[in-house]
């Protein structure tokens, strides 16, 4: 099975969908699943020249950041020329398409070349349709709208599949945006086990922050974004922090947005700069050790589809303290891998308050969990398995 993964970027600064894609091609390789990824990078971006998969890169370099030419509308949108007919020279080459995301070039790509085309494809939509950013950019969802009648909406409904991880995403996707028919199917979604040495690479990373030395610390990590809910939880830590005085707060990943400034401003308003550390964005050895170093994952998110750092954390044996939009919360809360509380500054406090206050016996019984709930449900050889069967299932039903 030959699969084409359409994709805004390969820059892994993008999060979960490319990571998703790099995963599941490592758990396929060596089963007779090819698959090949067409993007809007420049063929020499680092990302592309890093990509381990092949990979079509079909546009030119974007101007940096802060450049007026970053602005223009059709640069934010990603526009490049070359996709469209790109696509539809090479669509038949493949068994099955994969388009993922919203609201980019490249989806308006994807619709040319895939609608009336026969050629199977499935959405991932990856929380994009999320009720979230409607009530939060509504002049922006007004907009969406206009798209979504002339191209979302045509690509995603007549799509073989929309695929949803978990019940929660399907359910709070529906009715976001008018015509809405799609072929709903939820899949299971999960993420390559840890490898290497925990001890080692726990030294590695602390060696990179020596203000955080071998003090305890809370992990975050994640785009620094005003979804994910940095800055309530930044208040948050700033609540508990006078009586837990050897306790610090990691705040890692990349800052696309230029948030990060009114972060550090933040928690200098509430006398916690000096406790509060920004590695950026960590890969490999320096992304496991953040994990494996610290007492407990921390994503206060008001929306998330999946979030594979969820999954990366529970890997790690390490216990979750998530919100109630983090849309695998039921699954924590249920195998007792972590904690689960609203998306507010109350429900924050109360979600660092409940752990701090647990015993030692407690929070290792909570760790043990994780790793068990980890391998039981989100390890990726065994949800890679239901994904590539549902894309056969298609296949198999476009050629009867």
């Amino acid at each position: 099975m030959k699969i084409l993964h359409i994709i805004w970027s390969v820059d892994l600064r993008g999060g979960g969908p490319i990571e998703a894609v790099l995963q599941q091609a490592r758990a396929y390789d060596n089963k007779e699943i090819e698959i090949e990824i067409a993007c809007l990078d420049a063929p020499d971006d680092p990302g592309v020249l890093a990509c381990p998969l092949r990979v079509f890169a079909l546009g030119e370099r974007r101007p940096p950041a802060g450049s007026w030419r970053y602005w223009l509308p059709w640069v934010k949108y990603g526009y490049q020329a070359r996709m469209v007919p790109w696509l539809k020279r090479h669509l038949r080459s493949y068994d099955i398409i994969v388009v993922n995301g919203l609201w980019n070039y490249s989806i308006f790509a994807a619709r040319c070349a895939l609608v009336g085309s026969g050629v199977p494809y499935v959405v991932f939509t990856h929380g994009m349709l999320d009720p979230w950013f409607k009530k939060t950019y509504p002049i922006k969802s007004f907009f969406k709208q206009i798209f979504w009648l002339f191209n979302e909406g045509p690509l995603l409904n007549s799509a073989n599949a929309v695929l949803f991880t978990t019940t929660d995403e399907r359910e709070r996707s529906r009715g976001s945006f008018w015509p809405y028919r799609v072929n709903e199917r939820v899949v299971n979604y999960g993420t390559a086990d840890v490898a290497g040495d925990a001890p080692a690479q726990e030294e590695t990373f602390r060696a990179a922050l020596p203000a955080l030395g071998h003090r305890r610390y809370l992990l975050y990590l994640s785009r620094i974004h005003p979804k994910k809910g940095c800055d309530i939880l930044i208040d948050a830590f700033a609540e508990v922090a006078p009586t837990h005085p050897d306790l610090d707060l990691v705040i890692a990943g990349p800052d696309d947005v230029g948030l990060r400034t009114e972060l550090e401003t933040r928690a200098r308003g509430r006398g916690v700069a000096a406790r509060i550390h920004w590695p950026g964005m960590l890969i490999g050895d320096m992304k496991w050790g953040a994990f494996f170093g610290c007492d407990a994952f921390v994503l206060p998110s008001h929306q998330e589809n999946f979030g594979i750092v969820v999954a990366e954390a529970l890997a790690c044996g390490k216990p979750t303290l998530i919100s109630n939009k983090v849309q695998i919360w039921r699954e924590v809360e249920a195998g007792g891998v972590g904690l689960v509380e609203t998306d507010d500054a109350e429900g924050t406090v109360r979600l660092l308050q409940r752990f701090l206050a647990l015993d030692a016996a407690a929070k290792t019984q909570m760790g043990a969990a994780a790793r068990d709930t980890f391998l039981d449900k989100f390890e990726i050889s065994k949800t890679s398995g239901t994904i590539a069967a549902a894309y056969r299932e298609i296949i198999d039903e476009r050629s009867s």
